[in-house]
This record gives structure tokens, sequence and C-alpha cells, in this order.
């Protein structure tokens, strides 16, 4: 069984790679910096979705807090290492607020390497953490550092591309996106070490929202032009971030002898 779960594993892991590289390049759509809430509020340019990149300080801060200062008694981490794949994905959320912001003041390319760069950082942590937990420490140990460098790598190669006149943005969908699917993966196939695996789902479902309203920026923001979808979907990725957060609070080591499932 275990052995099937791995090949599953391994099939997505090839599906995703497969799909994304038998693509052509893809080069940023200028477009992507002209988003649907450009106000200025208190002397800020487009200052709600400069604004709205607090949230994750605030995560990322308390992300951090529980990854090192666990509520007395619980036993969040069944090995002292496994804390680090979580301390980047908090690290990486509260970078991601200057990160965003200063992109946001200004919208270009070269400033999206800023937002996108911490961004990568966390969603390696993430996906380090939970091939840890779910399938193997030791895979997990050994993928930490060679996937940190994957997504600051795509993020780097993405704008070298760039400034060539030939951008290429499919290795930042491979961290992104096929991340994700893994992620996904190994939260349905594999049983939890730990209790609180509900706030993993919870933290996953909110990201997906999240990028529906990234990509319902406009649609959202002609409703009354009160918010728009991109500062949306900041709120919601602080929230998926949260999630995790709270799952570190409030988790300890499950006795897989009297425990039937996740």
């Amino acid at each position: 069984m275990r052995i099937a779960r791995h090949a599953i594993v391994a099939a997505v892991v090839a599906a995703s790679l497969i799909a994304v590289l038998s693509q052509p390049a893809i080069p940023q759509d200028p477009a992507y910096h002209v988003m649907a809430d450009r106000r200025t509020l208190l002397g800020i340019p487009n200052a709600l979705n400069v604004l709205s990149n607090v949230p994750f300080a605030v995560a990322g801060v308390l992300g951090l807090v529980a990854v090192f200062s666990p509520r007395p008694g619980a036993r969040p981490f069944g090995d002292p290492w496994e804390r680090w794949p979580y301390a980047a994905l908090f690290a990486g959320t509260a970078l991601t607020t200057a990160g965003s912001a200063y992109y946001h003041l200004a919208p270009d390319n070269a400033r999206l390497v800023w937002d996108r760069l911490p961004m990568t950082v966390g969603f390696m942590g993430l996906l380090t953490a939970v091939v840890s937990e779910r399938a193997s420490l030791t895979l997990g140990r050994r993928l930490f550092v060679p996937l940190l460098l994957f997504g600051a790598g795509s993020v780097a190669y993405w704008y070298w591309t760039e400034l060539r006149g030939a951008g290429d943005l499919r290795p930042y969908a491979l961290a992104q996106f096929g991340s994700l699917a893994v992620v996904l993966v190994l939260l349905v196939l594999y049983d939890a070490r730990y209790s609180g695996s509900r706030y993993l789902f919870a933290g996953v479902g909110a990201y997906v929202a999240a990028k529906a309203f990234e990509m319902a920026d406009r649609t959202i923001f002609s409703f009354g032009s009160v918010v728009s979808g991109h500062t949306l979907k900041h709120l919601a990725a602080a929230v998926g971030v949260g999630c995790v957060a709270a799952m570190l609070r409030t988790r300890d080591t499950l006795d897989h002898r009297s425990m039937g499932c996740r």
C-alpha cells in the first residue's frame, strides 16, 4: 500500500512536470501589472493592494511564535528538525509583506521579483513540511535545501529570461502550482502523525480561494468599486497561512496505535 501511494505521488510530480514543461515558454503578461483598484489613499498609491499585505506579517509572526514557542505541554513536532520547513513558510510569508507592498506601490517586472521570491520560500517550506510529516522525514531533510533553491531559482530564471526578451514563467508555475498539487495528494493519501489536519485542508482551501479572487479582480471591483479581487486575494492567502499557524499552536503527536483515521 505504501509503495502504491509513493507511486501515485511520483506520477503527480511527473504529470506536473510534463504538463508545464511541454508548453512553450510563458512570458509575463504586462496586463498583470494593471490591477482594477488603483486608488490612492493617505498618499499611498494602489493603497488597498499595498495595505492588504499587513495580514501576511501578522500570520508570519504568529506562525514563527507557534514554531519556536509552542504552548506548554504540547508536542507539535516529533523531531526537532521538523520545525525548520515551517519556519521557512512563516518567514517567507512575513517577508512577503515587504516584497508585495513594494511591488504594489509601482507594479512592474523588476519589483515583482521581490513579491515572488519570498512566496517561493513559503511554498517550498510548506511542501517540505508535508513531505516530512506524511511521507518520509528522511526525504524531507534531503529535499529541503534543494527545494528552497529551486523556488528561488524559478523566480531568478523568470526575471533573467524577461531581461533577455523571452520571459519564461514555467519553473515558477511548477514552484507554485506543482507544490500545491503534491501537498494535496500527500494530505489525501498519507496518514497524519499529528492532530489538526483540518487546519491544513482549510489553509489549502483558503489559498485556492485566494487564486480565484485574483482571477476575478476586475469582476469583484465592478460591484460598487468597494474592494478588488486582488485585495481579497491577499487577505485570503494570509488566512490560509494563519490556519497553518493555528494548527501548530493546537496540535499534538498522534498515537497511531489508537488512531484509525486522519
